[in-house]
């Protein structure tokens, strides 16, 4: 689905699309990331139903579980005006806005592209760009099984990952989190018309994403 937006949007200089969605339990693993990561051993992955798949992303080993929220831009970036590590540090600045929703304060990572709290990391970055179209973009933990996170190097940090709920005062909804990344990420970039579908129109059947924004 990133493959055929970004072939779109490379049509469109004016538009731009955002997808927001959950993954299968597993583990992807980017330029900076390495199977010595990974702490379990090829029985025990197994055993946890866990794919290992290697991505053309930048970042290292991300665990994907249910209770996170994973959110794609797809942005020209002459069009925003922004460099590659412009368009990252935008990107983590979303996150530290919404974490200050929930009266929380984060961190930019400075070893690794990440937002942290309280010592550990509680969002992941990785991106791609295919002539200056981006791709890939964050995975964000809502609320995930947090123990589950010490059997990976996320990111390759010793520390296990956090999450938005663990740290929070109160419940938090992940159609919430959603909903306002969607809305942080068109006010960052200036978006002036978002359009949002839980089917990407045209998209097979099998690929259902939360949430796509495209920008008039």
């Amino acid at each position: 689905m990133q493959r055929r937006l970004v072939y779109e949007v490379s049509g469109e200089p004016n538009s731009a699309a955002l997808i927001l969605c959950d993954h299968p339990s597993g583990i992807t693993i980017g330029r900076e990331g390495s199977r010595a990561h990974i702490r379990l051993s090829p029985e025990e992955l197994m055993a946890h139903r866990w794919r290992v798949r290697w991505v053309g992303r930048g970042g290292g080993a991300v665990l994907h579980l249910p209770g996170q929220v994973a959110c794609y831009p797809i942005i020209p970036l002459h069009s925003i005006g922004r460099t590659v590590v412009g368009f990252l540090n935008d990107l983590q600045n979303v996150v530290i806005e919404l974490l200050q929703d929930y009266e929380l304060s984060g961190t930019i990572d400075v070893l690794r592209p990440g937002v942290r709290m309280n010592g550990r990391t509680i969002a992941q970055f990785g991106i791609a760009v295919h002539e200056q179209i981006t791709a890939f973009g964050l995975v964000l933990n809502v609320d995930p099984d947090v123990e589950s996170f010490r059997l990976v190097q996320c990111g390759g940090d010793f520390l296990p990952m956090t999450s938005l709920q663990r740290e929070a005062a109160g419940r938090v909804r992940i159609a919430s989190v959603r909903q306002r990344l969607v809305e942080l990420i068109a006010t960052r970039f200036a978006f002036d018309r978002v359009s949002v579908f839980h089917a990407l129109p045209g998209a097979p059947l099998q690929v259902i994403p939360h949430a796509a924004a495209q920008r008039a």
